[in-house]
Order: C-alpha cells, then sequence, then structure tokens
C-alpha cells in the first residue's frame, strides 16, 4: 500500500492529533502543520477517496484501518530514527527533522535492520 510522501505525513499528523485532543478537525491540522485549511481540505479529500480516512457530517477526523497501519508505520520510523539519531549525538530538532524525510523514503528492509540493532 504506496501513498506519497504527503499523504503519510498527513495520516500521520492525524494520528498524533488524535493522542491529545478528543477529535481531529481541518483546522486542527492546518495550525498543527502551518498550512492553508484550503490546502488540508483538498488533501482531506483525497485521503478521503482513498478510504484511508473518514470525516463526520460534524467535519471530525478518524482514521480508517487502512490509514492508522500508514500512520502508525511512518510514527513508529520517525520515533526509532529520531532516537538514534540523538543517541548518535545530533541535536533532536535536527534529528526530528531529518527523520521526517528519511521516514518516507527508507526501505522497510533498511527500516527493520536499523530496529533490530538498536534493540
Amino acid at each position: 500500500m504506496h501513498v506519497n510522501e504527503s499523504a503519510e505525513n498527513y495520516l500521520e499528523t492525524i494520528l498524533m492529533l488524535s493522542k491529545v485532543k478528543p477529535v481531529v478537525r481541518s483546522v486542527d491540522i492546518a495550525e498543527e502543520l502551518n498550512f492553508k485549511k484550503s490546502s488540508v481540505s483538498v488533501a482531506m479529500k483525497n485521503l478521503r477517496e482513498k478510504n484511508h480516512i473518514t470525516v463526520t457530517k460534524e467535519g471530525f477526523i478518524y482514521l480508517t484501518d487502512s490509514g492508522r497501519e500508514i500512520a502508525e508505520m511512518i510514527y513508529e520510523r520517525h520515533e526509532l530514527l529520531t532516537a538514534w539519531l540523538v543517541r548518535l549525538g545530533v541535536d533532536k530538532a535536527i534529528a526530528s527533522e531529518d527523520a521526517c524525510r528519511i521516514e518516507h523514503v527508507i526501505s522497510k528492509e533498511s527500516f527493520d535492520a536499523i530496529k533490530d540493532f538498536i534493540q
């Protein structure tokens, strides 16, 4: 199940927001990512059409099983890669930015090898 980097970022953001907010709305995503609400609305339409999210009539956004699977995979990659880079001596902010780029392009095989090595 391949989705583009932008979709992965949106799904990861929905997951992270859902951990701290009772409900997630487009405006929450726009604020978190510092994007225009119109851009977020287009992205939510695309994610809904691909069945990665559902949106209630009140505008509450929920991950579907496929959306949650992608979001959790990206979130795990982000957290593990950030922690690994910090342990290597990289500043936390830089490590997080780098992890955000790496998490989208690293193969499953390479990520699993890094994960096994760290653990």
